[in-house]
Order: C-alpha cells, then sequence, then structure tokens
C-alpha cells in the first residue's frame, strides 16, 4: 500500500497524463526522419529519454514553485507543498532523472548526448521567466517543442530543417494553450506579482494573442509538411488540427470554465490524430 500511495502521489506531483502533448511529435519526428519505422531500440530509448525529460522539467517546476503554489487555491493541495514530497526528496528525484536523461542520450548518439545539457537547461529555466518576463509561455512551448528535433536527431544524427519547422509549429501551439490556461490564474497572478500575459495585459488580449500563435503553429505545420515532402494524410492532419483549435478558442472564448476541457481534452486528441496521420502516411 505505501509503495502503490507514493505512486499515486508522484503521479500527481508529475502530471503524468500531460505527456500525451509531447510523446507524439517525438515520434513524428523519428517517423519522418527514419521514412517509417525506426526500430524498437530507438523506441525504448526514445519513451525512456521522452519520460525522464518530462520528470525532470515537472519536479524542478514544482520545486521552484512552492512557494507560489502554497498562496494559489488551485495549486496549494499539490504534493509539493502539502508535505507529502520533502526538498530532498524532490532534489533526488529531479537529479535522478537528470541523469537518467544524459545517460540515454549518451546511449543514442554523440549529438543527442550533447544537446542533453543545454536541453536540460531550457527544461528546468521555465519556473524562472514567471518572474521576471511574459516570455515564460514561450518559454514552455520550446520546452515541448524540443521534442520533435530530439526524435529526428536520434535517428538521423542530424538537425533537419524540416524537424524546427515541426518545432516552431508545437513551440506556438503549447504557447497558445497555455496562454488559455493561464487565464484560470489571472488574478492571482496579479496579486503574485507573476510575469502572466493575462495578469499584465488581461483576457480579451490572451485571447488574441493565443489566436494568433495557433495560426502560426498551423502555418509552420504546413511548411513542416510540405519541407519533409509528406503527403495526403499529412496534410489532413495540418487541417484538422486547424480545425481542432478553432474548436477549442470558441469553448473558452463562451466560457472560462471550461479551459480544462481545452486544454487537456482538445489537445490530447490533436497531438495523437496528428500521429496517426503521419503514421497513414508513411503506411499507406
Amino acid at each position: 500500500m505505501g509503495i502503490a500511495k507514493w505512486y499515486r502521489d508522484f503521479n500527481e506531483l508529475i502530471m503524468f497524463q500531460h505527456s500525451v502533448f509531447s510523446l507524439p511529435f517525438i515520434f513524428i519526428g523519428m517517423i519522418v526522419a527514419a521514412d517509417g519505422w525506426f526500430g524498437w531500440r530507438l523506441l525504448g530509448l526514445g519513451i525512456l529519454a521522452a519520460v525522464s525529460a518530462r520528470n525532470y522539467a515537472m519536479l524542478v517546476n514544482r520545486y521552484l514553485d512552492r512557494d507560489i503554489d502554497a498562496k494559489n487555491p488551485r495549486t496549494r493541495n499539490r504534493p509539493s507543498v502539502d508535505g507529502r514530497f520533502g526538498v530532498r526528496q524532490m532534489q533526488l528525484l529531479i537529479a535522478l532523472n537528470a541523469l537518467v536523461f544524459i545517460l540515454v542520450a549518451y546511449a543514442i548518439n554523440s549529438l543527442a548526448f550533447w544537446l542533453s545539457f543545454p536541453i536540460l537547461a531550457i527544461l528546468g529555466g521555465y519556473s524562472y521567466f514567471k518572474r521576471f518576463s511574459e516570455t515564460a509561455h514561450l518559454i514552455l512551448g520550446l520546452s515541448l517543442g524540443l521534442a520533435p528535433v530530439a526524435g529526428a536527431v536520434a535517428v538521423s544524427g542530424t538537425i533537419p530543417l524540416w524537424s524546427l519547422m515541426l518545432a516552431a509549429g508545437v513551440m506556438f501551439w503549447v504557447s497558445g494553450f497555455d496562454l488559455l490556461y493561464s487565464l484560470q490564474d489571472i488574478d492571482f497572478d496579479k496579486e503574485a506579482g507573476l510575469y502572466s500575459i493575462p495578469s499584465r495585459y488581461g483576457s480579451a488580449c490572451t485571447m488574441f494573442i493565443a489566436r494568433l500563435f495557433h495560426a502560426l503553429a498551423v502555418l509552420f505545420w504546413a511548411f513542416f509538411t510540405a519541407e519533409a515532402g509528406l503527403g495526403f494524410f499529412a496534410w489532413l492532419s495540418v487541417v484538422a488540427a486547424a480545425a481542432m483549435l478553432i474548436y477549442e478558442h470558441r469553448i473558452v472564448s463562451r466560457d472560462f470554465s471550461k479551459i480544462d476541457r481545452a486544454f487537456f481534452t482538445v489537445n490530447g486528441y490533436l497531438g495523437f490524430m496528428y500521429l496517426l496521420g503521419i503514421v497513414l502516411d508513411k503506411v499507406l
């Protein structure tokens, strides 16, 4: 029972279910770089790298934000705040996941190994930005946008142009839905002096910027599809993604209480829908 409870608390701490945002795009990068199936070895290493990197990023965020989360009614019951995970335990988990990520990158290839250090710096730096810059939303987007580049590097040992275009699309996609998610904390962020776009510029401006970011996401995904020479199902995925993002904005604009639905459900389906389109494009 103790192990089961620890696992439940750890899962709540890192919110593993949110891995649905980055995992599909790692595999998209790998599939396109390999022009199909990339092998069981890279599948296992890719999953291990993705999980350890995301655990590291979430643990650093929870560790650094303990003081902020304790004051926010929405987050004050997180395991990092209510005592279920102490400071020493979180520090150990951060170090362990960073080490696993570096070792897995070393096992993949030399470029992946050397890139693992700046990647960890970016993943860990997000929490600092909200304290002094509204660009925190873009830093979060960049953190997940690294996923398809990492996938391409794992397979080819290079950083192709199409992977950067796909990454830019992911960055603007994540930054856009993070803006919508941040609307929940607009009043708290104002009181705490945090540099979120909603707290600095208001909900109407935030909605406009989120729409702009999502338009850029679709545009860069179209650039990626053209640059990578993909076919019908890849283009269909771009159109479907655009439709899902339009639907997301309609949900949020009508009722801010539906933000959780828009954030997790719509965006979670979007990533796997996009992955399915790329798989079909390479199979059929």
